[in-house]
């Protein structure tokens, strides 16, 4: 067994129990699965605001009343925030090197990133009940 001071890890991986391909394998292919969810969902969304465009308030809420409508937008800001979250985790971690700092933007990315899903899917609610 290697004695701590010839491993190549850094002490905070080392307790952590985390290497090569431990938990960046897993990070990466939920960062996969979220884009090809959010490509038919974001055609799906764009194409029904080009479609809705200029109509009046009415018809917009009428539309996101109809439950299909609702669970696909509800889809859509869902995946849509856990990517942006998983994103903004890559970017956090390979550009911020203060381990202090890391961890409070790690904190409010996260704060963020729930509290905007929680108010968008409370907005998508309150239209469709």
């Amino acid at each position: 067994m290697a004695s701590p001071r010839s491993s190549l890890r850094s002490p905070l991986g080392a307790v952590r129990g985390l290497g090569s391909a431990k938990d960046g394998t897993h990070h990466w292919w939920l960062q996969r699965v979220s884009a090809i969810a959010l490509v038919p969902l974001t055609i799906w969304f764009v194409a029904s605001l080009v479609v809705l465009a200029g109509s009046p308030y009415e018809v917009f809420t009428a539309w996101v009343a109809q439950p299909l409508v609702a669970v696909l937008l509800g889809l859509f800001v869902g995946v849509g925030f856990w990517h942006l979250k998983l994103g903004a985790q890559v970017v956090i971690e390979d550009y911020i090197h203060t381990e202090s700092t890391k961890i409070v933007v790690q904190l409010l990315v996260n704060f963020a990133t729930v509290a905007l899903a929680v108010a968008a899917l409370f907005s998508i609610l309150k239209i469709a009940i």
